[in-house]
């Protein structure tokens, strides 16, 4: 079977899989059901996907495989995931924010094989009939403890009901259950569970730094000054505080995004994108980016407050030291906060104000090309226009990112005053579209 996956593994430049996933292959060989547990940051995405397209027929129509997640920005990591693998199989991403209709023509005129859908907006296609249930023989729901705590529990019962053919069940989750749900406790599982191996334990040290109330603010931008321009996660448990965060650094000039519930979809991809791509090396967000979003190689998590339990300061740190890296997470108390008992191993320091230098603009920024995959524009269209009219070279070029109207492509901040002026009057494909610097 690995023999079998080796052209796709390359196509998005692995090798060789984890201990975990090739566990996970050869368990879903020999059993219909799988729980596997594993932590954040582990490579749970591949250990299911890549078992789930074994089981895939490329001769049979229809849709033969569905996986479920809590979240929009998960659902499309997953989809950007299976496409890296170059399948050939069709997939449709179907969330709450993305337009029905256009999900349900896809779902209609030509099935997809494998569907990568929210609870509520997958209950909703199966109740339009916009996809014959009776051909799915697979069901991943990924991320299912974050399903039932985020209250879907009603919507999956659902879901699990309607496709009465599914011979095969996988479940992943980051925490260890005591009892499955009653919908799906009928099923036999085959446990695999990671939660205790060191191998895949994120890795870091944490330092709590003792604040006055009022220094809070001033110990946050100390550190970020202290660490310039290295990718950090602020948490702060509302949107509130998020805000006033974000707007605090901003007006000291730290290249920063916020992403909290309260945005609009469009807003956060953009936030995550710039964050990706390098144009902002910090993040300012709510516990909803502690789980589920693939945000790689984050040097710093930052408590601004502290997490409500311990399992939210887990997955919080979970963003960091992953795949064997090394992370720092800081914990910011003040003098009415008390280190919370299940902190066990950390260092601790007093907030001294020093006078450190603001960090220097971050090495990219974001070009936006009023163009996406609706109208056929492909990344090597937008590397091509950088590198024949700006005369741009590889190395000047970062992350290229399409959406369905939009695109954004990372320039090195130094050539891109001069590369707008070469591309903002070029055409794409013979048509011109509106290119510019984005904020």
């Amino acid at each position: 079977m690995i023999e079998k996956l080796s052209p796709f593994l390359q196509n998005i430049g692995i090798t060789q899989l984890n201990e975990m996933q090739l566990e996970a292959i050869t368990a879903l060989e020999k059993n219909k059901n799988l729980l596997l547990l594993s932590p954040t940051g582990s490579g749970k995405t591949l250990a299911f996907l890549l078992p789930l397209f074994l089981r895939l027929d490329v001769d049979r129509k229809g849709v033969q495989a569905i996986v479920v997640v809590p979240s929009r920005e998960l659902a499309l990591q997953i989809e950007q995931v299976f496409k890296a693998l170059q399948t050939g199989l069709k997939v449709t991403c179907c969330y709450g924010g993305h337009s029905a209709k256009i999900e349900a023509s896809s779902l209609l005129n030509d099935a997809p094989t494998l569907i990568i859908a929210t609870p509520g907006r997958l209950a909703f296609h199966i109740r339009e009939g916009n996809f014959d249930v009776s051909s799915v023989r697979n069901l991943a729901l990924d991320e299912f403890d974050k399903s039932l705590e985020l209250g879907f529990e009603e919507e999956i019962t659902f879901i699990v009901d309607e496709l009465f053919k599914v011979d095969g069940m996988i479940l992943t989750s980051a925490t260890q259950f005591e009892e499955l749900p009653a919908f799906i406790a009928s099923r036999e599982f085959f446990t695999l569970s990671f939660l205790k191996n060191e191998e895949h334990k994120p890795s870091f040290t944490t330092e709590i730094i003792q604040c006055k109330s009022k220094d809070k603010l001033r110990a946050l931008l100390q550190l970020l000054c202290k660490y310039p321009n290295e990718s950090t996660l602020v948490f702060c448990n509302f949107r509130e505080a998020t805000e006033r965060v974000y707007d605090m650094l901003t007006d000291k000039g730290i290249s920063a995004v916020v992403y909290h519930g309260g945005l609009d979809q469009q807003e956060r991809e953009k936030a995550l994108m710039k964050f990706r791509n390098g144009t902002s090396s910090v993040i300012v967000n709510t516990d909803l980016a502690s789980r589920g979003l693939d945000i790689p190689d984050v040097q710093h998590v930052i408590h601004y407050q502290l997490p409500l339990n311990e399992e939210s300061f887990i997955h919080r740190n979970g963003r960091t030291g992953r795949m064997k890296a090394e992370g720092l997470v800081h914990l910011l108390l003040s003098e009415e906060e008390y280190k919370p008992e299940y902190i066990t191993d950390y260092t601790e320091t007093d907030f001294e104000e020093k006078e450190l230098p603001l960090p220097s603009a971050t090495n990219w920024i974001t070009f936006y090309i009023a163009a996406g995959k609706k109208d056929k524009i492909s990344k090597m269209d937008i590397a091509g226009l950088f590198y024949k009219k700006a005369f741009l070279e590889r190395d000047d070029l970062g992350m290229i990112t399409l959406q369905d109207k939009m695109s954004y492509v990372a320039v090195k901040r130094d050539k891109a005053r001069e590369a707008l002026s070469k591309v903002k009057n070029e055409k794409i494909k013979g048509k011109k579209y509106r290119i510019g610097i984005d904020g």
